[in-house]
């Protein structure tokens, strides 16, 4: 995930009262403290096991959003919330990896052969492994070290791919409720955003072609 090593030389912008990181941590994991609670007592409805995955779900959803939320916010506002990027977006993978636990263990019992099944199946799940896989490396290098071992263009190169499970993220919600409801559709809307103001703006500051000597 990006962290704050990713761009040298940014602007400041306008910082708001520090507050340690690990309490963004502790904060963030409340919700899926909350879920779990839930459901050993009983409190999440007549499919407590459905209800619980897509929560997870939607809570790796909602910090992917805040992380990529991050940088429009220090460039159109000036808001400067980079420190605590890379804590969101291993909360990001920390939610997605409750939520493939809790489909592999507590719904199928680890059963390989019937997820391998709907793997090949069900085109939200097969969507939805593929961006958990991209978030893999994102998370084992969302650390200094790996910056430095792997030099800062290549390091970047690698988490644009949050890019790619931004969307396939938004895709796996949208598929999982089929229905097409507005909450899907509204973060799907939000992730289009983000992402079209990236490209817009690289777009923006793409150099001209070199004119060739006659």
């Amino acid at each position: 995930m990006h962290g704050k090593a990713s761009i040298p030389g940014a602007k400041k912008g306008f910082s708001l009262p520090q507050v340690p990181k690990i309490l963004v941590y502790l904060v963030g994991f409340i919700p899926a403290v909350w879920l779990f609670y839930a459901g050993i007592t009983d409190q999440l409805g007549a499919d407590p096991m459905r209800y619980l995955e897509q929560a997870l779900g939607l809570w790796a959803l909602r910090f992917l959003i805040a992380t990529l939320t991050i940088t429009p916010l220090r460039q159109l506002v000036s808001i400067n919330l980079l420190r605590y990027r890379r804590a969101l977006g291993l909360l990001t993978f920390y939610y997605a990896l409750l939520h493939l636990v809790t489909y592999t263990v507590l719904d199928q019992g680890l059963d390989f052969a019937a997820i391998g099944a709907d793997i090949v199946k069900r085109p939200y799940i097969t969507i939805g492994m593929a961006t958990f896989v991209i978030l893999v490396p994102l998370a084992l290098t969302s650390n200094n070290a790996a910056i430095r071992r792997l030099g800062g263009q290549a390091w970047a190169k690698l988490h644009r791919l949050v890019y790619v499970a931004a969307i396939g993220a938004a895709l796996h919600f949208l598929l999982v409720v089929k229905s097409w409801p507005m909450e899907p559709m509204v973060y799907a809307a939000i992730v289009v955003i983000l992402l079209g103001y990236r490209l817009v703006r690289s777009l923006g500051r793409a150099p001209a072609p070199r004119r060739r000597p006659a």
